[in-house]
């Protein structure tokens, strides 16, 4: 039985690298017939700028505000022990499909060059009320690439607010990546305690950037609330008892608006409040530096005159801080780089080496978007067709994850969640 079982996932891997090519084939095709109305993507953002001044840094300052651990452990003693990431993986109760039973419209968010090497989709009856966000791995807890013996994915959704109480919701797919041709998930409501501890409300936030580093997971927050950042911490996923729409306490116990599991915030980063602070967009974990450093994005208006500007945090290193931002005396994190970028409407950014990877959405919302390696040189775009446009990437990637130990970038775009090596894109920079 497990002889015949490996070779029908053998044959599935095979049909997904058949797909894959004649997806790519079909996009690289498309690509040459784009209008030069479309052109604005190959506009030359040209080097990244250096932020210098004082007054431009201090907007970009954090101060940290962790829950008590009081509040958490009355939480964690009135909900029950919190259970652990191998916990969550085991109660996995829906699949992901292979690129293979991906749909022609499902196909069209994968980039066009360089193509994906890995291609997922989800479920539209489970993920249609919600909209997509970031991305982050294993690769990205451990620089083993596992957490404890799992290899895992975390992939971030916000609600798209079809009633009052859904609107804005915010909640993590955790994926078992142990077998990378049957991918299977279970659901987690990202959650806020109140009341000291007492209860919890969801997080009302779009999820654009998620960053799993150690036993922390760092998610942005919307516009309407006042943090910038929000973490949680991987130890403490708690169990819903309750099947039911409502959220937090309800008579039988404790509910997560249908979903298994319940992460509540540990803490947060609030932006300081100086005029023409940034708010993160999309964010990502850079092992490139010593210490290792949380990347952030901002998004402007495509068109726009205001350059966005790129940054980063290093992560502290002081012993009972794992996962969290280094800080100073006051509680105050300040970024230790940052540029600025002509490039509009910037969604996922990476960093690693010397080279910013910023990826901008379509700029009518469908076909290729594009995607950019950016340094204090200059700037290069991924291009794709005979006549090397530069309209290439995937529509709508809100984050960029590199996976360091196998090389790979992990993104996802509408439905898909794929994946492609960080080589592969160098070489198609033009």
């Amino acid at each position: 039985m497990k002889q015949r079982g490996r070779h029908r996932r053998r044959r599935r891997g095979q049909a997904a690298r058949a797909f894959l090519a004649g997806t790519a084939l079909a996009l690289t095709a498309a690509a040459t017939m784009i209008s030069a109305s479309q052109a604005t993507v190959a506009d030359d953002p040209g080097a990244l700028k250096p932020l210098t001044s004082s007054a431009e840094t201090a907007r970009l300052r954090l101060t940290e505000n962790l829950v008590p651990r009081a509040d958490l452990d009355r939480l964690a003693g009135e909900m029950g022990r919190p259970v652990g990431v191998s916990a969550v993986l085991a109660g996995a109760d829906h699949t992901l499909r292979d690129a293979a039973d991906c749909t022609s419209d499902e196909k069209r968010a994968l980039p066009v060059e360089p193509s994906a090497t890995r291609a997922y989709c989800w479920n539209a009856a489970d993920t249609a009320a919600w909209r997509p966000g970031a991305v982050t791995t294993s690769g990205d807890a451990d620089d083993d690439g596992r957490w404890g013996p799992n290899r895992v994915i975390l992939s971030g959704w916000s609600s798209r607010g079809g009633s009052a109480a859904d609107r804005g919701l915010a909640r993590v797919a955790f994926v078992d990546a142990n077998d990378l041709d049957q991918l299977s998930y279970t659901w987690a409501l990202l959650a806020v305690p109140v009341d000291g501890g007492r209860d919890y409300r969801g997080l009302a936030s779009p999820v654009s950037g998620m960053v799993w580093y150690q036993d922390k997971l760092l998610v942005t927050a919307g516009d309407g609330d006042r943090a910038a950042l929000y973490v949680y911490d991987m130890n403490r996923v708690q169990r819903a008892t309750v099947d039911a729409e409502a959220i937090g306490r309800v008579t039988d116990g404790w509910s997560a608006h249908g979903d298994r599991y319940v992460l509540p915030a540990v803490g947060s980063y609030r932006l300081t409040g100086a005029d023409g602070a940034p708010r993160p967009g999309g964010i990502s974990l850079d092992r490139s530096t010593t210490p290792d450093s949380l990347v952030a994005g901002e998004w402007t208006l495509d068109g726009g005159d205001r350059r966005a500007r790129l940054w980063r945090y290093s992560f502290d290193t002081a012993p009972g801080r794992a996962g969290l931002l280094a800080t100073d005396v006051t509680g105050g994190a300040d970024a230790t780089e940052a540029y600025t970028t002509r490039t509009s409407d910037v969604r996922g950014v990476l960093s690693y080496g010397a080279h910013w990877y910023v990826s901008r959405a379509a700029a009518d919302g469908e076909g290729p978007g594009g995607l950019w390696r950016q340094d204090t040189d200059g700037a290069q775009a991924t291009k794709c067709g005979s006549e090397g446009k530069r309209r290439c990437w995937s529509p709508q990637t809100e984050s960029l994850s590199y996976w360091q130990e196998t090389g790979e970038v992990w993104s996802q775009s509408a439905r898909v969640l794929f994946a492609l090596p960080l080589a592969s894109i160098d070489r198609s920079l033009d």
